[in-house]
């Protein structure tokens, strides 16, 4: 996952550990999104478990700011299936805050990601996990 990070790096101009904590947030929304099915993601990108241990805590990401407790509060406020999923953008953006990124940035990692993990993992592995990111 080093090449990950590196590409990160290079490409949209972050540090190291914004990059892997950042990656590692995304890897960490897509797992919860897709439940046992991410099996099949860490079996062929076995380093992704390291960038999810590496990223930020739901109280750290829930601490990050504003806009992550305005979008919670408004997942709260909606109920049902666009909560949950609008919760986990409330988690992701408190999460890239926390890592002092924009949340825009979260739209910019994902091309980078996938760009990226096409060389190590199957068209099957990453239609799944570009699903999850979705």
């Amino acid at each position: 996952m080093n090449e990950l990070v590196k590409a990160l790096v290079a490409q949209l101009g972050v540090t190291d550990d914004q990059a892997t904590k950042g990656s590692g947030l995304l890897f960490k929304a897509a797992k919860e999104r897709l439940g046992g099915d991410f099996s099949k993601i860490e079996q062929a990108l076995p380093g992704i478990s390291r960038l999810i241990q590496a990223a930020p805590s739901a109280s750290a990401s829930a601490s990050g700011g504003g806009l992550g407790a305005m979008l919670g509060g408004l997942a709260s406020a909606l109920g049902g299936g666009s909560a949950s999923k609008l919760g986990s953008v409330a988690a992701l953006a408190g999460g890239f805050s926390s890592l002092k990124l924009s949340p825009d940035m979260i739209g910019r990692f994902i091309p980078v990601i996938l760009d990226t993990l096409k060389s190590k993992a199957g068209p099957d592995i990453l239609k799944l996990l570009a699903g999850a990111l979705k």
